[in-house]
């Protein structure tokens, strides 16, 4: 792995803060970085304009990302909400298993897509599960 940018030194060892940069030309790969030669010279409107639009579009990525959070302890009673049979059956329930693997993975860090990959489902059915599960306040 290369590492280089300035910003490594706030992901060392027992720091690990949460640090990005956004840039058109990666650090090291233009001869005038780190030297006197590296200046607002290089910078063009053209450019900045386009990291601009490069920053906008990865800001509302993010703002679109949907992060489940499990709203309870333990295992939720599922019969009383609809969503897990009441009678135990020989025959088994995949969408409301489904359920409870979501729930297992809702822990604010995971986004749908994480989500759906560790469940093994598609997308769709990940966002009607979520969809599901925060109408019966169990996700927010």
């Amino acid at each position: 792995m290369k590492r280089g940018s300035d910003e490594r030194q706030f992901n060392s060892p027992g720091i690990d803060l949460p640090i990005t940069s956004i840039f058109r030309s990666k650090y090291g790969e233009y001869p005038e970085y780190h030297t006197s030669l590296d200046n607002f010279s290089l910078v063009t409107i053209k450019g900045v304009k386009d990291g601009f639009k490069v920053a906008c579009k990865a800001v509302n990525i993010l703002l679109k990302k949907t992060v489940p959070q499990n709203l309870v302890l333990c295992e939720p009673q599922m019969g009383k909400r609809g969503l897990y049979p009441n009678i135990s059956t020989k025959k088994q329930n995949k969408i409301s298993q489904k359920y409870m693997d979501f729930l297992q993975y809702a822990d604010g860090k995971n986004d749908l897509k994480d989500i759906s990959n560790k469940i093994q489902t598609n997308l769709l059915l990940a966002k009607k599960i979520y969809i599901t599960l925060k109408k019966n306040k169990l996700v927010r």
